[in-house]
């Protein structure tokens, strides 16, 4: 069976003095995830942003394809259960 779908991804950079963080939003069209991540910057090292955004977009796509992994896993047990179909999740992740 042939299946096509689009999922859309928003990212947010904030940085505040020395700090960098990012927030990743993916909607599946059934289901948000929502991942974070933070880069903290030495006050020894230069200030280069765009190392920071890196850094902090680099940490929250990995805190979202963890949650997407476990997401995955989470609906193979329910499927090897002979469990039905999940029902669409909403705003899974850390509140803002």
């Amino acid at each position: 069976m042939a299946h096509t779908s689009e999922w859309r991804m928003r990212l947010h950079l904030f940085e505040e003095e020395r700090t960098t963080k990012a927030h990743v939003v993916l909607d599946t069209g059934t289901t948000t995830l929502t991942g974070h991540g933070v880069a903290h910057r030495n006050p020894a090292d230069s200030d280069v942003p765009e190392i920071g955004d890196e850094l902090a977009a680099g940490r929250a796509l990995n805190d979202l394809g963890r949650q997407l992994v476990a997401l995955a896993e989470h609906d193979v047990e329910g499927t090897a259960a002979g469990g039905a179909e999940r029902e669409p999740r909403q705003n899974l992740g850390w509140a803002m």
